[in-house]
């Protein structure tokens, strides 16, 4: 599902106050933590991620790891939070402005 540039302008001011829900710390990935982001994206659609790794290639890494596995789109990184959307195909939550 590819956004527009008003949709991700509008999900990034959505996410400007949420608290990271999924975060990855300095042992790095694990199954859990991709069956954590499945749960957390189909219950929220909009989530941030916090990425605890201490370069900017090993984080960017494992966010493009996060967003292929999980079939979500990212919206902003920010140091070592991403910001991550996934409709829910069942129960849409989050209104998008039109394209």
């Amino acid at each position: 599902m590819a956004l527009s540039n008003t949709q991700k302008r509008h999900l990034r001011s959505l996410a400007h106050s949420l608290k990271p829900v999924v975060m990855i710390g300095q042992h790095g990935m694990k199954d859990s933590i991709l069956e954590e982001l499945e749960i957390a994206l189909d219950a929220h659609e909009l989530i941030k991620v916090r990425v605890s790794a201490d370069d900017r290639e090993g984080r960017a890494e494992l966010i493009g790891t996060l967003v292929s596995a999980s079939d979500a789109e990212l919206i902003q990184t920010i140091g070592h939070i991403a910001v991550l959307f996934r409709r829910n195909p069942k129960k849409p939550k989050i209104a998008l402005p039109s394209a």
